[in-house]
């Protein structure tokens, strides 16, 4: 679909064609959709940035927590499977994934959230130094940190949905 497209969707269509770009947050696309018409992908995308830290500080925490723990092998949803399994996290060996079930438990523990990391063009090794790096963070800098994440993860489904 062109942005073209995008612009000439009432509301319920636009919210299906973009409610999956951040993960179980529709509510993005349903605020997005009353910016329109969009210039391009850049806007659109920016809309959808603006739009996420236009948010209570409560719908981002809820935005972040709706993401699933990387390396999980729990149902998770298709663009998160999708984006994983490109990176390997599908195939860690046992001791690889033991450290980051550990690692993810104990991020969660101290930020509230799960780890959040744009995985596309990653690999596991820079993965799990990044989770190591940034359990050192502070909360309030982490936050912004994994809302920074977020919005790449966006922009990267944004560029497979739109042509």
């Amino acid at each position: 679909m062109g942005i073209g497209d995008l612009n000439g969707l009432e509301r319920v269509g636009f919210v299906s064609a973009l409610g999956h770009v951040y993960e179980e947050s529709p509510w993005v696309a349903e605020r997005a959709w009353s910016r329109r018409p969009f210039a391009s992908l850049d806007d659109l995308c920016e809309v959808m940035n603006a739009v996420v830290r236009d948010a209570s500080k409560e719908e981002q925490l809820r935005l972040l927590r709706a993401h699933p723990d990387l390396g999980t092998r729990a149902r998770i949803g298709e663009c998160s499977t999708r984006e994983q399994t490109a990176v390997g996290l599908d195939r860690l060996t046992p001791d690889e994934h033991a450290l980051l079930l550990r690692l993810n438990t104990e991020y969660k523990d101290k930020f509230g959230f799960p780890f959040l990391y744009a995985v596309k063009g990653s690999d596991k090794f820079r993965i799990l130094s990044a989770l190591e790096k940034r359990l050192a963070s502070t909360p309030d800098a982490e936050f912004e940190e994994a809302l920074t994440h977020v919005s790449r993860i966006a922009r990267f489904r944004l560029e497979e949905a739109i042509l």
